[in-house]
Parts: structure tokens; sequence; C-alpha cells
């Protein structure tokens, strides 16, 4: 049985939670002197494997010293065949113990690295986040030229947004349990389901002459069921392969590459489709660039051969532990609400751009330049305050400055679209980005932190899947709030702007709580701390 060597006289903790129980084992002190009795010693020395002097699975013995015994899952290497069992976490005079196959060896004291092919998969994950959401936002910036080659509604065009984000939700229980087992699995199915699903809709759209409206819907909820598969998996990734010093930039690369693919159709696909029948090569361009950037998912390694920081190697609680962990905890949804209310408005707005801006004489192409500056100058913002937030570690601090921002930018919006001045919605919609963005990343690594050990899938597919459901939400109400023909001028979505700014500000006083009222000690960098206190318990 795999087990762990714990010298008695240390007391093991699984958690930094309180409420967590801690055991103890006493025994002599360290400083035991060798009575001299050589062949006791040797016998000791010779059985190898643990007997259990507790009546319970729980303890062993191997010689005069009693340890914890239990499950450890080895990742695997060259030197280190995965699944192997093996000791963990036995430290004593500055040396490492392990056991394979039953037997004890005697190590150097834990070293923790990093791995340049980290980067590999990084990258990976950054292409596949940008092509799903490049898919998702296919059809809605060129609305009309897609509903008239489609032979149907505006709405029904924004039905195409609405049922990917709602494919997201139905698939999300499934997505935490594959990026329970790994970034890898994750990944390899994403990029199964972007393949199919983007050659399922340019089978209905081969035809310059007319489309399938009912097969390009079946192909876009299959690339919807994409999506959570690798917008959740950025901080599984990060926690895996990543330290504590780098973990928020490589979850903002990851994370923002999703509305940088939302940029790049919102800008590229109304260049390409300037009439109805360049729906037909349009979607054949995107389906050729999906494939290309999917392939490499299935060749990118699955883990590090050792783990690159004490809290890497955490036994993380059970997905139904952790489940009950975020439903009691204040702190986590005093994050998650308002995280959730504002990556919906995001996929709202970018969903609905150009249907707000248009009524007001602007062009489909100066909706997607908008619409693409509200991406980019977020990306800039977010890549300039994630290295910083990465070293200060001032989480909160970010989140509490960030949020009013987003929320004032809504508001000032409902008026921007009808000064038909195109400097006021590219101002707004910029600073809008740059906030909106260096909150994504900090608050994902900050839900994290606040309930480690739970497993980072778990609250960052809750947060998405939040985000994903009001998303498809607001685009259903704000295309219920468009103005009629007879409006002036007709058509607009002023109540729809209206809308989501009285929501936008009302839940901008959620996050300014945390940590308020006596509760300074519930909004801890737990992760932090154990990387911190594993990394001085087994340093030199």
């Amino acid at each position: 049985m795999p087990f762990s060597r714990r010298p008695k006289s240390k007391e093991i903790s699984l958690t930094d939670n309180p409420n967590t129980t801690t055991t103890t084992a006493t025994t002599p002190p360290d400083d035991h002197v060798d009575d001299g009795n050589s062949s006791e010693k040797k016998a000791a020395d010779d059985d190898p494997m643990p007997t259990s002097t507790r009546g319970g699975p729980g303890f062993g013995k191997l010689g005069d010293e009693e340890y914890e015994l239990r499950d450890v899952d080895t990742s695997g290497s060259r030197d280190d065949p995965g699944g192997l069992p093996r000791v963990a976490g036995g430290v004593e005079g500055g040396r490492r113990f392990n056991a394979t196959n039953g037997s004890v060896l005697e190590g150097t004291a834990t070293e923790y690295r990093t791995y340049k092919r980290r980067w590999f998969g990084l990258a990976q994950l950054t292409l596949l986040n940008v092509i799903v959401s490049w898919d998702w936002l296919t059809f809605a910036p060129v609305a009309s030229n897609a509903a008239a080659y489609y032979n149907v509604s505006e709405s029904a065009i924004n039905w195409l947004s609405t049922a990917f984000l709602f494919a997201f939700v139905a698939i999300f229980p499934v997505t935490i349990r594959i990026l329970h087992w790994g970034p890898k699995p994750s990944f390899m199915t994403a990029a199964a389901l972007l393949l199919i699903g983007n050659w399922v809709r340019y089978a209905g759209s081969h035809s310059r002459s007319g489309g399938n409206y009912a097969v390009v819907m079946f192909g876009q909820i299959l690339t919807g069921l994409a999506q959570p598969f690798v917008l959740a998996a950025p901080t599984r990734y990060s926690d895996l392969w990543f330290t504590n010093r780098g973990r928020v930039a490589a979850t903002a690369l990851t994370s923002l590459a999703n509305p940088l693919g939302a940029a790049l159709g919102q800008l590229i696909v109304p260049f390409w489709v300037s009439t109805p029948s360049d729906m037909s090569p349009g979607v054949l361009y995107v389906s050729i660039i999906s494939t290309v950037a999917s392939l490499p998912a299935f060749f990118i390694p699955a883990r590090p051969p050792s783990p690159v920081a004490p809290s890497s190697e955490t036994l993380k609680l059970g997905i139904r532990e952790s489940f009950s962990i975020v439903s009691r905890s204040l702190e986590l949804w005093l994050l998650l609400v308002p995280y959730a209310f504002y990556v919906g408005f995001f996929n709202s707005i970018s969903s609905l751009l150009n249907q707000m801006m248009n009524p007001y004489g602007f062009s489909d192409e100066e909706a997607g330049i908008a619409g693409a500056l509200l991406i980019v100058v977020g990306l800039v913002a977010s890549a300039i305050t994630s290295p910083v937030l990465d070293r200060t570690k001032k989480f909160l601090l970010a989140v509490k400055a960030a949020v009013p921002v987003i929320g004032l930018c809504y508001l000032v919006f409902v008026w921007m679209p009808e000064t038909r001045n195109i400097a006021g919605p590219y101002v707004v919609l910029a600073v809008l980005g740059a906030s909106s963005f260096s909150l994504v990343p900090v608050a994902l690594e900050l839900l994290i932190e606040l309930s480690h050990p739970v497993s980072p899938e778990v609250t960052s597919t809750i947060a998405w899947a939040g985000g994903q459901l009001l998303g498809a939400l607001f685009i259903i109400i704000s295309d219920a709030l468009q103005a009629g023909d007879a409006a002036n001028p007709p058509r607009n979505m002023k109540n729809a702007l209206i809308f989501q700014a009285v929501i936008a500000v009302a839940i901008v006083p959620l996050p300014m709580l945390l940590g308020l009222f006596g509760r300074s000690d519930r909004v801890s960098l737990r992760r932090v701390r154990s990387d911190q206190q594993g990394t001085a318990q087994t340093g030199p």
C-alpha cells in the first residue's frame, strides 16, 4: 500500500482550513540515542513493509518508528514510472524518504523546479481559447448577412451565440470531473469537439446560395460544448505547472486568450463576409484555422515529472467535499456573484455590440473595431497588471479597485451610441476592457487562494458557468428589450443598455465587503502560505 513516512513528533495537516481535523502522533523526542542494539536495528531495516500498531489501516511501523499511511498518486517520470506507490512528504533531518514497490529509499531534501515544457501546454491552451471564442462569434458580427444567407431572422442568429453559452452550462459538471483528472484529458476533449463542430457547421454552409440553419446550430452547440474544457482549465494548468510567482500571469494569458478570439472574430469576420454569399467561405476559413489550432492538443505533456511547488502536491479535496465548502463560504460568493455577472455582461455586449451601434449610423466595421478595442486594450492592461500582482500578491486590492470602474463604464455606455460620435464608444469600451481584463485572472486566482485545498477546477468552472449562463440570459433579455421599427431610431437597444447598467452598478458593493466586519482572516492567501511553509520546511 502506498504510504507516507512521517516522524512521530510531526504534526500532520492537509489544509489550512481551521475546520479540518489535524492528527498528531506522540512519540519519544527526535534526539533518541541508539542503545547499540545493532541486531534489533538491522531487523527493523530488513522489514520493508509497514505493520499497523493502532488497529487500523491509517498507520504503520518501520522498526521503532511509526508513520501515517496514505494513498499517493504519482505522476510518473523517466526514472519513476507513473502510478507506482511511493512515500510522500516524509522529511527527516533534511532528508526525504521515498518508497517504491514497498522498498524504502533514502533521498535528499525535496527540490521543487519548473520545466520548460510547460510553455508548450500553455501555448496550446491559449490557441484553444482563441479559436473556441472565435467560433462563438463567427455569425454575430455579420448578423444581417448571416440572417439573409440562412433565411432566418436576426434573432435566430443571436440564438447561435446564446445556444453556445447554454452548452457550457449543460456540460460543466462533466468538465469538473475531467479536469480533476488533469488538464490534458480536458484539452483533448475540447479539441475533438472543435474539430467535429466546425466541420459540421461548414457542412451546413457549403453552398453559396444558402445554408442549412439547423445543421449550423448543431455544429455551434458542439463547439459550445468544447468551451468549458479550455475556459475553465487555466487555473488547473497553472496550479500544476507554475509556482506562485507566475500563476497569475499564466492564468491571465490563457484566460484572456478567450476574449482575444472574440476580438479576432469581430474584427476579421466582417471583412470576410461583406455579402450573404460570403458566409460559406467565411465559415470554411474559420474551420481550417480551428483544425490547425486543435491538433497539437493530443501531443502536449500531461504533467510535470515532479511537483513544481509544495501546493502542487498538496492532497486536494474530493469534488463533493469541494462543493460543500464552496456552498458554505460567504467570501467565495461575494466574489463569484460579481464575477459571473460581469462575465455575463461582457458576453452579452460582445454578441450584441453591432446591434447596439448600427441603429445610430455606425457600420459593421466600426462596431467590429469597437469590440476589438475593448479586448485589445484589456489584454495590454492585463499584461501589465498580472506580473505586478504575481509579485505583490495584492489580489484583494486589485479586485476592489477594478469593480467600481467596471460598474461606472456600463453606466456611462448607456449614452455613448446616441452621441453618434465614434470616439465616445471607443473610449468607454477601452476603459471597460482594461478594468474587466485586469479583474479576470486575479479574481480566478483569488478564488483558489480563498478555497485552498479545494481543487482549482471547481471554483474556476463554477465561476465561468455562472458567467456563461447569465450571458445567455442577458442576450435573450436584451433582444426582447430591443425597440420596434417605429422607435427613434428604429430597432435601437437603449432599454437593454439601461438594464445592464442598473445591474452592473447594483452588484459593485458585494466584493467591497470582502475582509470587513472582523473577517480579514477569511481572505488570507492560503495557497501562497502553503508554498512558503513547504519551501521553508524542505529548504537548506
